[in-house]
This record gives C-alpha cells, sequence and structure tokens, in this order.
C-alpha cells in the first residue's frame, strides 16, 4: 500500500556509513529528512549529496536530522563520499543507508515487491522510483513527500522552507500562503476558532474573508 502524509514511517533497522540505526529510536525528539538515491555514483545525486552536506547546519538549527538512501552496499557509499568531496566541496557529513538488498525502498513503496532482493545488477534506470523525499515529525508521522525524476536535482532549499511552515503549523496554529518566506505574513488555521484565535492572537488579525485571517509570523 502507498504510503500517505500523516501515515506513521515505517521503521526499519540497517547500516549506515555511521553505523546500524533504528529509524524511530535514531529520530528520537527530532524532525528528520530521509531522501533517496537510486544508485550510487551517478551525476545528479552526486551533486544532491554535497549541497546537502553543506546545507546541515540549517538543518540542524531547526532540529532536523538528514539521512540518506542509496540502492547500493555502505562500501560504494564510502567510496562515492570520495568523489562528492572531490567535486561538490562536501562530503557527506550524514549517514546514509546501505540499502543493497532493496528492503528500505521496498517499505517505502520506491521499489514494487518484485524487484528481488539485491542490488546486484540493477542500474540507476531499474531503480529511477527511489527519488523521494520524506519529512518526518518528531511523532514519526510523514508530513512531506516529494517525488522527483532522475534528471532533475532536488531543491533542497525549498525542503527548508517547508519545514519552516510545518513546524510553524506545530507550535502556533498557522498556515503559510502560497510563496511564503520566512518573516512574511501567515493565516490563522481554520481549525482554530475566533475565541480561540483571540487568545493566541490578542492584537487581532486581517480577514478579507472570514475563513481568511492574517497575521503577522509569530516568534
Amino acid at each position: 500500500m502507498a504510503l500517505q502524509l500523516n501515515q506513521t514511517a515505517p521503521d526499519f533497522t540497517a547500516q549506515t556509513t555511521e553505523g546500524s540505526i533504528s529509524f524511530h529510536d535514531w529520530i528520537g525528539d527530532s524532525w528528520a529528512v530521509l531522501f533517496s538515491h537510486p544508485k550510487d555514483f551517478t551525476p545528479v545525486c552526486t551533486t544532491e549529496l554535497g549541497y546537502m552536506a553543506k546545507l546541515k547546519p540549517e538543518f540542524e538549527k531547526r532540529n532536523v536530522k538528514v539521512v540518506g538512501l542509496s540502492v547500493d552496499p555502505i562500501e560504494d557509499h564510502e567510496r562515492w563520499a570520495d568523489d562528492i568531496e572531490e567535486t561538490q566541496g562536501y562530503a557527506p557529513n550524514f549517514p546514509l543507508i546501505g540499502d543493497a538488498d532493496l528492503k528500505v525502498a521496498k517499505l517505502y513503496g520506491m521499489l514494487p515487491a518484485t524487484a528481488g532482493d539485491t542490488a546486484n545488477g540493477r542500474t540507476a534506470i531499474d531503480n529511477a522510483t527511489v527519488r523521494t523525499v520524506y519529512v518526518i515529525g518528531p511523532d514519526k508521522k510523514i508530513k512531506l513527500m516529494v517525488v522527483y525524476p532522475m534528471s532533475t536535482g532536488r531543491n533542497f532549499d525549498e525542503i527548508l522552507r517547508v519545514i519552516d511552515s510545518l513546524q510553524l503549523t506545530a507550535n502556533h496554529s498557522v498556515a503559510t500562503p502560497v510563496n511564503w518566506k520566512q518573516g512574511e505574513d501567515v493565516i490563522i488555521v481554520p481549525a482554530l476558532k475566533d475565541e480561540e484565535a483571540r487568545k493566541k492572537f490578542p492584537d487581532g488579525w486581517r480577514a478579507p474573508r472570514p475563513y481568511l485571517r492574517i497575521v503577522a509570523q509569530p516568534d
């Protein structure tokens, strides 16, 4: 069955470049980003892993842990890290899951159950669907899923923007409008009735429609 938003992210134990992890325990009280790759030594993914390493401090500011996954063994990941550092200026500074048996890719519905149980002989094209970004909350629920084609590098600045929005909703009962950026006005969520909203936003709000209640971004 396909994964859905607000579903509990499947738990698993796996070997990574930083040792064995039990996924839910590893997340702990943090948020997490899991992003997957069809194969090591692929060009677009090389640029992505380097940029994610550069951005890691921004994720840490937001209490977000980062973990990658690629459908190859750990030994290949370690060799690939040298290429990434040499060509992108940053080596991966987060764990990269070895999924040579395809278990995690299949658990998350990125490969069909019929895909077999080994990465041997499989090409990046065979694994083209292993290109998903998952944002997972401290409650272990999936908050975001974005699937990219192999030919399009992912926009991790956008992933940060979405995390900022998700955390505002979790902490302040507000949503973010189209093209919102950090510091701009936000929208009181419909689930918060006016009486409750007055307690949270005593300075009031601007409402061009009763269902569109606009306030300054909370601190």
